[in-house]
């Protein structure tokens, strides 16, 4: 039996794509041949997985997006498996495991009239659209309750097609999975000094998490408190347009850029508190990951999983409206209060050892597998 997975791209350090390996693993694990199709794969393929790369051309993502959906729809005509599953909105899915947020809800927040006349809207729009509307019977992989209520707003999905799933951290980011003095030595690797003050903000696509905002609040600092503050801002995009922001702030002697790394849970252990101001964010599963390693938070209310942090009582939730001066004063006070960061770190484990965030890739692939025998 064959359970074919789709996503655009894959690389080892995303979100979505995290989530994907575990799913797909956990299905493989119950007896399953996993295919995954893919416009391009970094990193090592674990054993077992049929990794086919769909041969792209357009100079664009939406066109390349279009030209992916038809020849996989095609393979899959003449190569058919038991269930398809998809990780970005394309028509002809079984099952959609939703990691990013309403396109429709984001245009009418976000965007103007002419937008819609944009090939690129027509594209998006029309892909959600083969996802999410009523009478379609791809069933809904869902991380956050207000998903739910964006997706229905517009489509009128039926209730009965969305399956809420808990969060997913691997045990690995658990503090209790930490080495003894995991702060110290951790910040000896990586040559920061022990009397600093640590910031880290981890996350592909720097716009759209919020670095700008993380560089003016660390600016924004009193003095005496920002002459012994560090950044280190880890995810895969290109960083120069942040640099330049650093150095224009005064603080890029202070601030670190990194592509992908695989030691996020020792940079966890280092950090005093994880920065994530997104602009927009479905979920967030860097939040979760935080609160396992009993780092507190600082982050904005649009994130779907920012809820967490309140309810484990671990850091500071910028509501909306979001406004500079705010996050400014949040991070100035936390850094100061270090009473209150000892708190939040001990709420943040106790969540931790007490709560599910582990089980999502075990519930969706019962939920794929499930849904094999309706």
């Amino acid at each position: 039996m064959t359970v074919a997975f789709c996503l655009y791209k894959y690389f080892p350090f995303g979100g979505l794509q995290r989530d994907f390996l575990r799913i797909a693993m956990a299905c493989q694990n119950r007896g399953y041949h996993i295919r995954v199709y893919t416009q391009s794969w970094e990193g090592e393929i674990p054993e077992g997985l049929e990794v086919i790369i769909v041969p792209v051309t357009s100079s664009t993502n939406h066109g390349r997006n279009t030209q992916y959906c038809e020849w996989v729809l095609t393979h899959l005509k003449q190569h058919p498996v038991s269930r398809v599953v998809g990780f970005n909105k394309m028509p002809g899915l079984d099952i959609y495991y939703a990691a990013d947020v309403c396109y429709a809800e984001k245009v009418a927040n976000e965007k103007g009239f002419f937008y819609k006349l944009t090939p690129r809207y027509k594209h998006y729009i029309a892909f959600e659209k083969a996802v999410f509307e009523q009478g379609k019977s791809t069933q809904l992989l869902m991380l956050t309750p207000h998903q739910i209520t964006h997706f229905k707003k517009h489509y009128s999905t039926e209730s009965e097609r969305f399956h809420m799933l808990p969060p997913g951290i691997a045990q690995d980011r658990k503090y209790d999975k930490q080495i003894a003095e995991a702060k110290r030595v951790y910040r000896e690797k990586n040559q920061i000094p022990q009397s600093a003050l640590l910031l880290l903000q981890v996350g592909s696509d720097f716009k759209r998490k919020g670095v700008d905002r993380t560089l003016h609040a660390m600016a924004s600092l009193p003095e005496n408190v920002r002459k012994d503050t560090l950044l280190m801002v880890v995810g895969q995009d290109k960083p120069a347009k942040y640099q330049r922001l650093a150095k224009t702030l005064g603080i890029a002697e202070q601030v670190s850029f990194f592509s992908g790394r695989d030691d996020i849970a020792q940079l966890m252990a280092a950090a005093d508190i994880l920065m994530h101001p997104a602009y927009q964010e479905a979920a967030g599963i860097v939040l979760l990951e935080a609160i396992t390693a009993g780092l507190p938070v600082i982050v904005t209310e649009v994130c779907g999983y920012a809820s967490f942090i309140d309810q484990a009582q671990c850091g500071i939730v910028i509501k909306e409206p979001f406004e500079q001066v705010k996050l400014n004063r949040a991070l100035s006070e936390s850094l100061q209060n270090k009473q209150q960061l000892t708190q939040w770190m001990n709420n943040a484990q106790y969540f931790a050892d007490t709560e599910d965030l582990y089980s999502l890739p075990e519930k969706a692939a019962d939920i794929i597998l499930g849904c094999q025998n309706d």
